[in-house]
């Protein structure tokens, strides 16, 4: 197999011809890794050498031997390396056990050839550490690839990966897709298990998944990831069938909300605010009900929440792997801004996290009254096509806790309002700027509703493909 012949294919496509005899598990590693050893050095996008040969994963699994990846923050594999991009953690920390998502990883077939970079404990929409370096974006290496699941983002974008493992707190599968012209689709609260390690992550905003380059793909890894495992604190409804039974689902006439400009007083690069409209017009013309309406709340108490149990997160997280370790958290092994995230977040008082609760419960509330008029709401994914790199230093001195999470979500305002809800939301790379640069589309559901985000993603994909789009850097 040629690296472009692999480079051209998605997950499935690949699977498929393993599948059929077409080509070998060993032809399509060996492809892999030449594409990786072309395009790396271009975006740093691995947080560490690949591995000699791929994890254990089952043979006999839909995605049997296709390439694939870890992002180097929680979703951990027995006795391999995990840093959480941070020099605080020594090169050799590793969990001896698989979380449940590896296990199902492992399960579907997925070879794991390596770990991809992320910010430092994930708290920044920018992948650029001081412990890795920058990783860049494959469309433009002067650009930033996003976070926190940045390096997943640039090695699936550049196409020297299928597929990558990634998650989302606030943005972090659905900001790094938007950037490097990806599907990203960060799913229900509940729908994937964040067993043995905690019942829920971030109060319930994060979730873990996957970021890939097809709708169908999307579809069949959700496929094979999601359900509760025993003892957890919530369980949702399961699918009544396989998501990639809703791929190429006529969707019906859907009630569609756009917001080109959102809720918050952050300006939106017209680029932006283009592609929402003319995708309402694509949407239009296929026959839905499309409408200009924006979910109303107190967003300054959202963001005053937000500040508090970000900070309360990770200071738990950080102070808690500093415990494992017996390492003090401290200005010589964190970055500046997680530095001051951790000490705010250690004064925080029990108090201060009930008032950021009732305030998410009333932001959730208010979300939820909107959408018992819409199917869908329609906004960017971002606020600009790719900034430059540096445009977010983790290690910028003098910055506060609120400072700093203003600074990310200006970058990122549409994104985290549904990891508090809960909510599906997906973004498609449905539009390029005049520069060249990947424009991503968030399309937000009713929770537990995945199945008609597949059935619209799939029908935006058919008419406004985005498969023959090539990056400055690709492996061919």
């Amino acid at each position: 197999m040629k690296v472009d012949e692999y480079a051209a294919q998605d997950a499935s496509g690949l699977a498929s011809l393993i599948r059929s005899g077409e080509v070998s598990v060993a032809e399509v590693h060996n492809a892999a890794r030449k594409a990786i050893e072309l395009v790396n050095p271009k975006i740093n996008a691995l947080a560490g050498p690949l591995f000699d040969v791929p994890l254990d994963y089952n043979a006999n699994g839909p995605f049997a031997g296709v390439p694939f990846a870890i992002k180097d923050l929680f979703c951990h594999a027995a006795n391999v390396p995990m840093q959480f991009g941070s020099r605080m953690v020594p090169a050799d920390f590793s969990f001896p056990y698989d979380t449940s998502l590896m296990k199902r990883w492992r399960s579907a077939g997925l070879a794991t050839l390596g770990r991809t970079t992320v910010p430092e404990f994930g708290w920044s929409v920018n992948t650029e550490t001081l412990l890795m370096g920058s990783t860049c974006n494959p469309w433009n290496t002067g650009r930033i690839a996003g976070g926190s699941s940045g390096g997943a983002a640039a090695i699936v974008g550049a196409g020297a990966l299928p597929v990558a493992h990634a998650s989302d707190g606030g943005g972090s599968i659905r900001c790094p897709s938007a950037w490097c012209g990806l599907v990203g689709l960060k799913p229900t609260r509940g729908r994937i298990s964040f067993a043995p390690d905690a019942g829920e992550a971030l109060f319930g905003q994060a979730i873990e998944f996957a970021v890939t380059r097809s709708v169908r793909d999307a579809a069949a890894l959700l496929d094979v990831v999601e359900g509760h495992e025993l003892g957890e604190k919530y369980e949702i409804v399961r699918p009544s069938r396989h998501y990639t039974q809703e791929v190429g689902v006529a969707p019906g006439k859907l009630k569609i909300a756009f917001s080109p400009r959102g809720w918050s007083d952050v300006a939106i690069d017209p680029a932006c605010v283009a592609a929402v409209e003319k995708t309402a017009t694509v949407l239009a013309g296929l026959g839905h009900h499309v409408e200009e309406a924006t979910p109303k709340f107190d967003v300054e108490a959202f963001n005053s929440a937000g500040v508090t149990q970000w900070s309360v997160c990770l200071a738990d997280i950080i102070c808690g792997i500093g415990t494992m370790l017996n390492v003090n958290p401290t200005p010589d092994n964190l970055e500046a801004v997680l530095f001051a995230v951790v000490e705010h977040g250690k004064n925080l008082s029990a108090l201060d996290l009930m008032v950021a609760e009732h305030a998410m419960n009333a932001t959730c509330r208010a979300v939820g009254s909107f959408f018992q008029d819409y199917d869908i709401l329609l906004t960017p994914t971002v606020a600009c096509p790719a900034p430059p790199l540096g445009s977010l230093n983790t290690n910028e001195a003098g910055l506060d806790a609120a400072t700093w999470t203003r600074k990310v979500f200006t970058l990122a305002p549409f994104t985290y309002l549904f990891n508090v809800t809960g909510q599906p939301a997906i973004t498609l790379p449905l539009c390029m700027s005049d520069d060249g640069l990947p424009i991503g589309l968030q399309f937000v559901a009713h929770f537990g509703d995945e199945a008609t985000l597949f059935r619209l993603a799939a029908q935006l994909e058919k008419a406004m493909p985005w498969a023959g789009r090539r990056p400055q850097v690709y492996p061919a």
